[in-house]
Formats: structure tokens, sequence, C-alpha cells
């Protein structure tokens, strides 16, 4: 039997400012298609091999701590002290029972600087020694009611515990999540718009909208192009520091616009210049967000390259990249897309309104971002790519991203 892959995928976790303070890794372990052979301890290690040998955890997680689950058996086994500890948060599922060398094994762990979480917690007296050592204890936000909660937090406030909420979907559920005394929160909330149609955006967020309206105009000409840039400075320096930076490759300097323009082509300024201005526009909103942009982008774009959408390249690279506009600009998508000139069948896509190829890649991304495996199985098979293809992808999305970041 050949190697087999295992699928890693991230979720963020957040602070009360929406700061990322760790990443969830998820992976898939109980498809009896793929891990007929394995237990959850193979399992367990398998994902340890992979993320940190084989992806790098850097690139998975930028420096902030792994979210890891661990079953009973790695517990005894004291799996968790393989990996460095400022790195990693050991979680204890729901389902791990605090016998006597359960607990003997979380105290060690605890000693030596783990952080220790609880998973999908729902107090019994019969859990109070994992209590005791819990750093953070992680609430379903969707399963469990206020007074449920307000409950939990109140039983436990003689320990040094903190919470996190996990699946919090909106924005009002963080409101209340931050309200009940939460510090740390999980779900899709940060992507998801307020909504508010009517607001007015401020100028600077208006004069970037502006110039995501202009840069995808079909009959967009190179002087139109140069003159979109001049008339924001901070455009014109931004996209010749990307050009000069390592990401480029470019042996001699380049000085001016019109240089840039003629070396990179019509499409692949548009395309930088999109990502400053979204960059600008999202100023105010929790960095993940944009991050998650750049991901998407990247890695719609990679799997494009390959026999899926060769001539649509390009329609990829900006379907991801407008993927969270609306959270972007707390409005409407349909709204939105209806004052930018992209593709018609990006919007389609982006509004799921019409099944096309580029719909299809956009699910597969979503269900890998989600760890839907079953789904994203199925979206692997109905486009016709290698799943070990969409893993490789997704690495290189990550650290390119990331990247990207850090040198803007």
């Amino acid at each position: 039997m050949g190697q087999e892959t295992v699928y890693v995928a991230r979720q963020p976790i957040f602070n009360r400012t929406q700061k990322v303070f760790a990443y969830e890794l998820l992976f898939r372990n109980d498809f009896s298609n793929v891990y007929a052979a394995l237990d959850g301890d193979q399992a367990t290690t398998k994902v340890i091999n992979n993320s940190f040998l084989i992806f790098g955890i850097e690139t998975l997680t930028a420096g902030k701590r792994a979210f890891i689950n661990f079953t009973a058996n790695s517990l005894i086994n004291d799996i968790p002290s393989l990996l460095p500890q400022e790195l990693v948060a050991v979680e204890i599922l729901e389902d791990v029972f605090p016998d006597e060398n359960i607990v003997s094994a979380c105290k060690k762990l605890k000693s030596k600087g783990y952080l220790i979480v609880l998973d999908d917690f729902i107090f019994k007296p019969v859990y109070e020694p994992f209590i005791k050592l819990a750093d953070i204890i992680k609430v379903d936000f969707l399963s469990t009611s206020h007074q449920e909660r307000i409950d939990l937090i109140e039983r436990c406030k003689q320990y040094p515990i903190k919470f996190l909420a996990e699946k919090v979907e909106t924005h009002e559920e963080f409101q209340q999540a931050l309200k009940e005394g939460f510090s740390y929160f999980q779900g899709y909330f940060f992507c998801k718009p307020l909504m508010m149609s009517s607001k007015t955006l401020p100028e600077y967020k208006m004069n970037h909208l502006q110039i995501l309206q202009e840069i995808h105009k079909p009959e967009l000409e190179f002087n139109t192009i140069e003159s979109i840039i001049k008339r924001d400075v901070s455009l014109s320096y931004k996209l010749l520091k990307f050009i000069n930076s390592p990401l480029f490759g470019f042996r001699n300097r380049i000085s001016s616009l019109r240089q840039a323009l003629t070396l990179l082509g019509q499409k692949e300024v548009a395309k930088w210049i999109s990502i400053i201005a979204l960059k600008n526009v999202a100023d105010d909103k929790p960095g993940e967000l944009i991050l998650s942009s750049l991901i998407r982008a990247r890695f719609a774009e990679s799997l494009a390259s390959g026999k899926v959408l060769q001539q649509k390249i390009n329609n990829a690279f900006l379907m991801g990249m407008f993927s969270h506009i609306d959270a972007l600009l707390d409005r409407p998508l349909q709204e939105i897309l209806e004052e930018i000139s992209l593709d018609e069948e990006i919007k389609h896509a982006l509004l799921e309104t019409r099944n096309n190829r580029l719909l299809l890649l956009y699910k597969l991304i979503k269900s890998y971002e989600e760890a839907d495996w079953e789904a994203h199985s199925l979206y692997v098979r109905e486009i016709g790519i290698k799943e070990k293809d969409v893993l490789q992808a997704y690495r290189e999305s990550l650290s390119w991203a990331h990247d990207l970041l850090l040198i803007s």
C-alpha cells in the first residue's frame, strides 16, 4: 500500500479584539474509505507527522499556537510532549474519561507548560479533575443556551480558566459571547457582513472601491491603469514595493509604474492593484479576513492552473480574492458585484446562482476550509483533480499569503 495522505485544514481562534490567538488543526481521520485500518491514536500521530514535519507548523499557523485533539491513549502515551509546548494546545475530547491515568498524564503535560483545553464541554461533577487542570474550556455556542453558558462560567470562577465560544456564526453571537465573558471565539462570524446596505462608506474605502470598479473593465488600457495608480500615492508606493520584493525575483530594480506595467502585463498589474486596494479596504477588519481572501485567491489560481480551468486562471484568482468582499464592505454581495466589472462567470460563482466549473472550484475550496471532507471528496472527483494536488496547493497558498502580508 502506498503512503496515505492526511488532509490538514485550519480554523482561526480569535481573542476579544478579533486578533488571531491560535489555529485549530482539522484533519481527516474518520472516513472508512480512507482510514479503515487506522485507529484514533494512529490518526493523531499521523496528523502530528503531517502538520509538524511535512507541512511545517510555521506554514500552518504562522507562529501561532496549534490546537490539536488528542485521544485518551495518546495522552497516556505522552504523545503531545513530542511537540513544542509553546506551539501546542492539548485538546481533550468530550468522550475522554478523567480516570487516574488520564489525569496523571494531563498533570504531567501541564507541568511542562502545555495549554490544556477541554473540548465541547458540558459540566458534570465527574469532570472536576479536568476542570482543575484546564486553561481553556470550549463551549459549543449553537447547542447551549445563554443560561447554561452563564452557569458554567459561574461554576468555574474559582479556577483561572478562560472560555472559548466555538461555532460562533454571526456578529450578534460574537457580541453575545463577549457579554457573557468568553475570552476566545471560533467560527465564521468574522467573514460574515454586518449587512447594513445603507451604510455610508468612508471616503478612503469609496476611493478604493472605485479603483476596484475601474481596474477590471474589459476595455482598460495601460494609460488608464497608470492614471488610476497615480491618483493614489499609497497605491503607487505599495505596487512598486511589491514588484521589487523577492516574490517577483526581478534582477534589476523597477523604478516606474510604466516599467512595472510593461514587465508584468495588464492582467497581472490589475491583480496586484486589486490586492492592495482590498487590503486598504480591510484596515478596520480582522486581519484574518484579508488573509483568508488571499489564501482563497492563490488556492483557486493554483488549482485552476492544472487541468481544471487553465483558460480561467485569472478568473479563479479574482473569484477567491473577492469572496469576502461583502464582509469587508459590510454590504450585500449582489449589490457590490453589480458595481464591479468582473466577468459574469465570477459573479455567478460567488453568488452561487449558476452552475459552472468556477462555482465547483469555489465549493471545493470552502469544503476544504471547513474540513467537510466528505463534500470535499465529492468535489474533487467531480472536477477531476488529484487530492494530493489540492493538499499541495493549500500548503503553498498559506505560505504565499502569509509572505505577501509580511511584504505589505
